[in-house]
């Protein structure tokens, strides 16, 4: 009888450390810039994934683990990026969503390929999968598709004469040959490439030359930090010329740094959160302002969202966490209904099915889709 009570005593233990075993929790992180010029991007992203984590545990975690989230802020810069790929490794995180910057994400992501932890991130770069990376989802659509639209934009609008202007990131420099590069092949003509120093605020010295240069459109390639006050600025300068602006100055600050001369800024992007026309994206939406009080501040905070639904919702259909599994399912993820439309990752982690659209900033600071034509009329 005591041997028996004993077995049991002890078989008993084992199914309590096992399932003990069976919940221990699973981290998922976020790497963004929670501070510095792009915190509200950072901030943004960090709270998506709060929430999505938040209501995955309400449905009893993911395949019985409950989630955590762990945040480090990489200021959307190199060097602390580094620093928070080895934090984020050494705390065991299963995925990482970020970075917001591709100078950011480039420099942690052969630390993530290294260690195996998967990385889905709205770095733009073309480079970002060039290197066969097989941990690295990208959750928004590369450079080059974005500089196709954006040619096609110029010649629909009989744009024939521009001169583009970017900083020196890998994000924007990309994106700005990109452009040059395809406008080009439709008989542009790029009267400058000018560049300029992010965050020095007085632009007005390399508008002065683009002016006498007298472009129809002056194209920045860079993010909305410095975009709102080129905007600005050209006014003060009596510029005629269109400003357009690459994915990067989609953010609700954009218009508040621009001030008064915001309207009649074009922003090239895919669709802004508000005129996002999935049922799941409203949904999210109106869960997002419950929780913060306030609207995301770009479609960057739900494309991140998006890259985290995905890895969710593939472990869960394979019913594995295991990188060894999860990460070539997740390169087979094919039309995954997501916040910001149908998607798919191919064999190099790059986004495949994402529409673009021409948006006009208004003198209230919304947004109206000026084309294509069929988006606009949504």
């Amino acid at each position: 009888m005591q041997g028996l009570g004993k077995t049991v005593l002890f078989g008993l233990l084992a199914a309590a450390f096992g399932a003990a075993q069976a919940a221990s929790p699973i981290t998922i992180g976020v790497q963004a810039p929670i501070t510095g010029q792009y915190a509200n991007e950072g901030q943004g992203i960090a709270d998506a994934v709060k929430l999505l984590v938040k209501q995955q545990n309400a449905k009893g975690g993911l395949l019985g683990h409950p989630l955590k989230v762990q945040v480090c802020d990489d200021q959307g810069e190199a060097a602390p990026a580094a620093i928070c790929a080895r934090q984020l490794i050494n705390d065991g995180v299963l995925a990482v969503v970020g970075s917001y910057t591709s100078g950011a994400a480039l420099a942690a992501e052969p630390l993530y390929a290294r260690a195996n932890v998967i990385q889905t991130s709205d770095g733009t770069s073309d480079e970002l999968t060039a290197h066969g990376f097989k941990t690295f989802f990208r959750n928004a659509p590369p450079n080059s598709a974005e500089a196709l639209f954006t040619a096609g934009y110029f010649k629909a609008r009989g744009l024939k004469r521009i001169a583009v202007v970017t900083d020196h990131s890998s994000f924007a420099t990309g994106l700005a040959d990109a452009v040059i590069a395809d406008a080009k092949k439709d008989g542009v003509t790029v009267l400058d490439k000018a560049y300029i120093s992010a965050g020095s605020q007085n632009y007005t010295p390399v508008l002065t030359k683009l002016a006498a240069l007298k472009p129809q459109a002056v194209y920045f390639s860079g993010y909305y930090t410095d975009g709102g006050l080129i905007k600005a600025q050209m006014a003060q300068l009596g510029m005629k010329a269109e400003f357009i602006g690459g994915d990067a100055n989609q953010n609700v600050a954009f218009a508040k740094i621009a001030g008064n001369s915001a309207a009649g800024a074009v922003i090239i992007n895919v669709p802004a959160p508000q005129d996002l026309p999935y049922p799941v994206a409203k949904q999210f939406l109106q869960q997002f302002h419950q929780a913060y009080g306030h609207m995301p501040p770009s479609i960057f905070t739900l494309t991140n969202a998006d890259g985290l639904r995905a890895v969710l919702a593939t472990a869960e259909k394979i019913h594995s966490v295991a990188p060894a599994k999860l990460i070539p399912a997740l390169h087979q993820l094919k039309n995954f209904e997501g916040l910001t439309g149908t998607f798919s990752w191919n064999a190099v982690g790059e986004r495949t099915g994402s529409p673009y659209v021409a948006f006009e900033v208004m003198a209230d600071g919304s947004y109206k889709i000026t084309y294509p034509a069929a988006a606009a009329g949504h």
